[in-house]
């Protein structure tokens, strides 16, 4: 099992290096299932992987030209401290028990895979749907906007683990105007940032973290990304990405049904 985890984790990258984002949707399945780790534990290790293989996607697109940093501080200020409060004083908190009804017990690992499933589904409906224009409104308010939607995504992340990309980006869009190379780029940014923040965050508070095993998983990432970066030259992004969206539709499927019987 742990093989094909090794393997799912260049899935991850080919994503990211390929299409600029949905594969750190996958991370925490693939820790929880592959590797049976806590899912708990697995959103801090999904946070490290996150950080470090947008890192490598953030410095290509930065060599391109396709960072705003103005707009990357804009939005990852105030991402940044949501994910810091989420990781090192919100989750510490959450009891490990949380409701019953009737026979199914909501623990606190259960509501995190749940919560997941929910935003696998979302996911891989950004990516199969069509692209539309999309139109920006006023300057000022679109900036009010941009500001809620990085705490909202700064909570996400935070609170699952996941980098936030089919959110980030369509935001950035909507609401800064920034072409879409140029979004996927200042996103790996904020992505890289607010997930090795949201790490700190938990080493702060003593969180156990096998950094051995992550620097391996990530490294197989990481080589999925330089893999999908090359074959951009010859893979149409337009057929691959609805494709890879309904992979992850049945994934998230998948973990919530397992969730929900277990």
């Amino acid at each position: 099992m742990e093989i094909a985890g090794y393997a799912a984790a260049i899935l991850i990258g080919l994503s990211l290096g390929l299409i600029g984002g949905g594969g750190s949707i996958l991370t925490v399945p693939i820790l929880v299932y592959f590797f049976l780790i806590d899912p708990v534990i697995a959103t801090t290790y999904s946070l490290f992987v996150v950080g470090l293989t947008s890192s490598a996607g953030a410095i290509s697109h930065y060599r391109k030209g396709n960072v705003n940093f103005k707009i990357a501080f804009v939005f990852g200020i105030p991402s940044l401290i949501a994910v810091f409060i989420m990781r090192k004083w919100v989750m510490p908190v959450l009891p490990h028990h949380l409701l019953n009804m009737g026979s199914f017990e909501l623990t606190k690992p259960v509501l995190l895979m749940l919560v997941f499933a929910v935003l696998m589904l979302a996911a891989s409906i950004s990516m199969i749907r069509k692209k539309k224009e999309i139109l920006v409104s006023d300057p000022l308010l679109s900036y009010t906007k941009l500001v809620i939607q990085s705490i909202l995504v700064g909570i996400i992340t935070g609170f699952v683990g996941v980098g936030g990309g089919f959110l980030i980006i369509p935001s950035l869009v909507l609401f800064a105007g920034l072409p879409m190379k140029k979004a996927v780029g200042t996103s790996l940014m904020v992505m890289t940032i607010s997930s090795l923040l949201g790490v700190m965050g938990d080493v702060s508070r003593h969180a156990p973290i096998d950094y051995k095993f992550l620097l391996l998983f990530s490294a197989f990432a990481i080589a999925g990304i330089i893999t999908g970066s090359y074959l951009t030259k010859y893979i149409s992004e337009t057929k691959l990405k609805p494709a890879f969206g309904w992979f992850v539709l049945l994934m998230g499927i998948f973990v919530l049904i397992t969730t929900l019987i277990k």
